[in-house]
């Protein structure tokens, strides 16, 4: 039988054991279960005043892009280029167009926020960028757009 204070035969000793940490919930839900599609699409990214920087997308899903971009514009938009912690995203309104039909493209305007940073090379970062809000339809355009690349991909 164990008595108070002993665990398998051994003091329990409070005073030396170590704290255990609990990793914190996501304040927002995993987004990655979106499928990706690669692209190589132009966008126009600011962070709310201050001027817009010309970035590019690697790839796009519904719920958002990932960006590849070099130092310095990582710095503008990243001041210190610190990792957003869940719950504490970066701001940021972009513009980009997608095609709609072979030859037409509609330019779509959405607030978003960066949720992510990564370091690939010495001079190149990818940024995650979560969509927030599209003016007008942009959403349907995304969606269709994502799902007709993913449709000819899996042909």
């Amino acid at each position: 039988m164990i008595e108070q204070g002993e665990a398998m035969g051994k003091p329990l000793d409070i005073e030396s054991a170590k704290p255990m940490r609990v990793k914190p919930r996501s304040a927002e839900p995993n987004l990655r279960d979106q499928q990706r599609v690669d692209v190589d699409l132009k966008v126009t990214l600011n962070r709310p005043g201050q001027p817009a920087i010309e970035c590019d997308i690697c790839n796009l899903s519904r719920s958002g892009m990932l960006i590849h971009c070099t130092t310095a514009v990582t710095e503008t938009l990243i001041p210190g280029k610190r990792a957003p912690a869940p719950g504490d995203w970066v701001d940021v309104n972009a513009r980009f167009e997608v095609p709609v039909v072979a030859e037409q493209s509609i330019q779509l305007s959405a607030r978003c926020h960066i949720a992510h940073l990564r370091r690939v090379a010495r001079n190149e970062f990818h940024l995650g960028i979560r969509f927030v809000d599209f003016d007008g339809r942009g959403f349907d355009y995304v969606d269709e757009y994502v799902h007709r690349l993913l449709t000819a991909r899996s042909l």
